[in-house]
């Protein structure tokens, strides 16, 4: 997968800052578009090229011989869910091991590994085409996998039937190599492929019907249970006598690869800022010229995300892994060098969010490293709350973006914090990568004392609560009520004031939403969605798109006296300047129910509110009608975030953990209370809760079992949070960081993994080590913290569609999907586990099986112009795995 700038940093950036003219800038991006090369090593043509050859000199990572566009890729390995390197036994392979990265498995293909070629698998119809237009690649495709390998209750008929297929398939038992040779041929032990480029290789393939027969000498009694599981959550009985119609895992419902694909590249990101002073050449086009240029820039590459959506009706609609594949965020500067926008995520064409998500087929299909049940499923040891989270797309929070700056909400200002570089890669100021990328950058940071030195910054009330969203900055300010910021102009050197609350007189627009005292404020997700873009005919029936819930036209507003407020903003997404006046939609405070609500959370059409009576949870399936489900006493609640079937709640008391599997049922987990003196905002990334604990700095609590709360860390970086309030946790590139709003002391930046803290970073949730690496002191008292842009939310709670899909007629799992994956008839939750009597599991990767290619137990005759059988060209347990 794509190299993210931070791992092997040291051995990738000269010891020199650079400082390139524009020319050298020009040279550098002919050959490649990344605006960071012309800082790194590997502009230089003759180091990129060999960069492979210096894998033994690499602690973090191993590169690829291979360079597209310029770029360097990096090699991945067998994890635990910690990011520990595991060997062929599910052993540790410790970060200290000189040999570590021959111990680890290196997670190719099993094609590959056999000896496979593109064209082993795409034959001349997929290369050349069969005259037909296709919208999508995965649709011009006319192999599958059940061609090959069969299916549970039938031997491969090597006639093609993927979606390019012609009618009734074609016969691969009839093609012939180069050679003469048949390209597959049926021997006494099993079916073989000659290899299209190697006369002398061939390899046998693996078989699925043989593969769950007991007698047979394939049987591999893991992948059996998976492969015949019944639809019976109850009984989870497997074997043979599982009818067709009865399979869990039909191959008609999901695709044989949603449990084989290993691993898959998710881009957390890419920067594009164009430059309108660049003279370039128009590239695949018309050949002219054009005045703009936009580099290309990775902000974060992760090879642990799995998540499930569906395929569109050409591929059958099957369950199907899916992935972050385009999260694009836009900047541009004007021929005078202003910054006309920043970092802007754009929105599709029917409204969705444009941080996209795509069915995939990753080509990384491994046999032992597949999926186990608990990756889709709950877990029995209730362990595996945060993998099943990103499973279904509802988004863990790890990868989410802050960028260029922070913005902070204070008791009389709000302000944005310029915490990275601008140019590219844009490091946090004071992080690992800022001291190899800029080096002499990164000491005059140090030589300040880590101080922070830009901010804008815009009188306000008290600010509990704000949130970016695009070129908007929502804010709940207490007696102020509701105001939306404009903050397009925040990195425009010609625009005195960078915050504004319009551009014109309320005659012209008027975003602000009176009310008596504004407390907290959600806009259901925190990337930009334009949902009246998404209706009538063109949508529905052409574009086959999903239909927004209606809960995505509102900002919610809660008041400490008025209860809760809506107001719909699509007026802000219309692209109408004239008509930008916010109204109110709705007051609802039935009872008084919602006096003293000062936090809430939304999950799908599910709001949770802090108030004065305890947790109140409501149904806005139609918005304009709340329904109140049932409220849960708490000690004075503070804050409130949800991850799945839990909500995580602070009070007087600490950490407290809700489940919220019936959300009309909600109830407190007993004897699973995190004792904190001050318990302010909670926020929850993967398997850690972050609590912003007043003089005690940040508590991190480990939640991989919620239900069974445990102290990581109590940090105050030696004395430097003296009182927090709120927190925020961000990727940049490889490493994750925390924002806190630390009352007076203002803002604080904490560096939780790096290469050099945490070697162990690649994993899906390894332990922070927190440094402290910077600080700004805010004008007023710094409350609250704007959520970063939420990266690999592809959906909501209640299926609810939120990013784009790039595919026709694909899209996430739907409600029903989801629930059929935890909850039974009844409505209650059933769970598995990956170890069963007499089959072994140590990792989420699964135990070792038999390899795909086997040595025969009787090899036949063969004539002299046939190939000799290959046992394998994987490594054997005496070679390097």
């Amino acid at each position: 997968t794509m190299w993210d700038y931070e791992s092997d940093a040291p051995k990738m950036f000269p010891e020199k800052q650079r400082y390139p003219t524009h020319e050298e800038k020009f040279k550098v991006m002919g050959t490649n578009p990344e605006g960071a090369a012309v800082r790194g090593l590997w502009s230089d043509k003759d180091f990129l090229r060999d960069v492979w050859t210096k894998n033994s000199e690499m602690e973090n990572t191993q590169f690829a011989d291979y360079h597209g566009h310029g770029w360097n890729f990096r090699a991945v390995f067998k994890k635990d869910r910690k990011g520990n390197l595991l060997d062929k036994d599910n052993k540790i392979v410790e970060p200290e091991d000189p040999k570590k990265f021959d111990k680890a498995v290196h997670m190719s293909s099993v094609h590959l590994d056999v000896g496979m070629h593109c064209v082993d698998c795409h034959y001349s119809q997929d290369n050349h085409g069969n005259g037909h237009v296709y919208g999508e690649v995965a649709g011009a495709v006319e192999i599958d996998c059940v061609d090959c390998h069969g299916t549970v209750s039938e031997y491969p008929t090597l006639k093609t039937s993927g979606p390019a297929a012609p009618p009734g398939g074609t016969d691969l038992s009839l093609i012939r190599n180069p050679d003469g040779q048949n390209r597959f041929k049926w021997k006494e032990d099993g079916l073989f492929q000659r290899s299209l480029i190697w006369p002398d290789l061939e390899w046998k393939l693996s078989l699925l019907k043989d593969v769950v027969d007991p007698k047979h000498l394939e049987y591999n009694a893991k992948a059996a249970r998976a492969k015949t599981m019944k639809k019976d959550p109850v009984e989870q009985h497997w074997g043979l006598d599982v009818t067709p119609e009865m399979l869990a895992h039909s191959n008609d419902e999901i695709e044989c690869y949603a449990c084989h694909q290993s691993w898959t590249t998710s881009c957390g990101g890419c920067h594009l800022p164009i430059e309108a002073n660049w003279k370039t050449e128009n590239k695949h086009y018309d050949g002219e010229e054009s005045r703009n240029y936009a580099s290309y820039n990775p902000q974060v590459a992760r090879d642990q995300i799995f998540m499930l959506g569906r395929r569109g009706d050409i591929n059958g609609g099957k369950i199907a892994p899916i992935r972050s594949t385009s999260a694009l965020v836009l900047s541009s500067t004007n021929a005078n060098r202003e910054k006309i926008y920043v970092q802007q995520p754009p929105i599709s064409a029917p409204g969705f969010s444009s941080q996209a998500m795509n069915p995939h087929f990753a080509h990384t299909v491994r046999k032992e490293e597949t999926r186990v049940c608990s990756d889709c499923h709950l877990s029995e040891s209730d362990d595996n709350n945060a993998i099943f989270t990103q499973t279904l797309g509802l988004g863990t929070d790890f990868i989410d973006f802050v960028g260029f700056n922070a913005y902070v909400g204070g008791g009389e200002t709000i302000e944005a914090v310029q915490v990275t570089e601008w140019e590219e890669p844009q490091a946090i100021k004071g992080s690992f990568l800022h001291r190899y990328a800029y080096p002499d950058f990164y000491q005059q940071h140090q030589e300040n004392n880590k101080k922070l030195t830009t901010a804008f910054d815009h009188k306000s009330g008290n600010i509990n609560c704000l949130q970016l969203r695009g070129e908007y900055l929502f804010a709940a300010a207490g007696d102020a009520g509701m105001v939306v910021y404009d903050v397009a102009s925040i990195a425009n050197k010609g625009v005195s004031q960078r915050i504004i609350t319009a551009p014109a007189s309320k005659l012209g627009q008027d975003t602000n939403i009176p009310s008596t005292d504004a407390t907290c404020v959600s806009l259901v997700t925190t990337q930009p969605v334009a949902p009246e873009r998404n209706q009538g005919e063109l949508m529905r029936v052409t574009n086959q798109e999903k239909p927004f819930h209606p809960i995505y036209n509102f900002a919610l507003i809660t008041d400490a006296v008025e209860g809760l407020i809506l107001t719909n903003i699509d007026t802000l997404a219309d692209g109408e300047s004239r008509n930008n006046f916010l109204t109110r939609a709705l007051t609802w405070n039935e009872d008084n129910l919602l006096k003293g609500a000062r936090h809430l959370a939304v999950g799908g059409r599910y709001v949770y509110i802090i108030a004065d009576a305890g947790l109140v949870v409501l149904d806005l399936d139609e918005p304009l009608t709340p329904k109140h489900l049932t409220t849960i006493p708490l000690n004075n609640g503070h804050s409130v975030e949800q991850q799945f079937r839990y909500l995580f709640v602070t009070d007087d008391d600490g950490l407290k953990v809700l489940d919220v599997t019936s959300p009309e049922d909600a109830f407190v987990i007993q004897d699973n209370t995190i004792p904190l003196k001050e318990a302010n905002r909670v926020f929850v990334s993967r398997t850690f809760a972050y609590v912003a604990a007043g003089k005690d700095g940040l508590a991190i609590i480990d939640i991989n079992n919620p239900r069974k709360l445990k102290i990581y860390q109590m940090f105050d970086a030696n004395g430097e949070i003296t009182d927090a309030q709120d927190v925020v946790i961000a990727t940049t590139n490889a490493s994750l960081f925390a924002y806190i709003a630390d009352g007076d002391a203002g803002l604080k930046i904490i560096q939780l993994t790096s290469p050099e803290s945490q070697p162990r970073f690649y994993g899906f949730s390894p332990d922070p080590k927190p440094e402290f690496i910077a600080w700004y002191p805010t004008k007023s008292k710094a409350l609250s913290l704007s959520r970063g842009l939420e990266r690999d939310r592809a959906v909501d709670e209640s299926g609810g569609q939120v990013s784009v899909f790039s595919r026709l007629g694909s899209g996430p799992l739907s409600e029903e999907d989801m629930r059929s994956l935890y909850l039974g008839k009844d409505g209650k939750p059933w769970f598995v586990k990956d170890d069963i009597e007499a089959l072994g599991s140590a990792t989420h990767f699964g135990v070792s099986t038999p390899a795909l290619v086997v040595k025969p137990t009787a090899v036949p005759k063969k004539s002299n112009n046939e190939p000799k059988a290959v046992q394998s060209v994987l490594p054997t347990d005496d070679k390097k795995e």
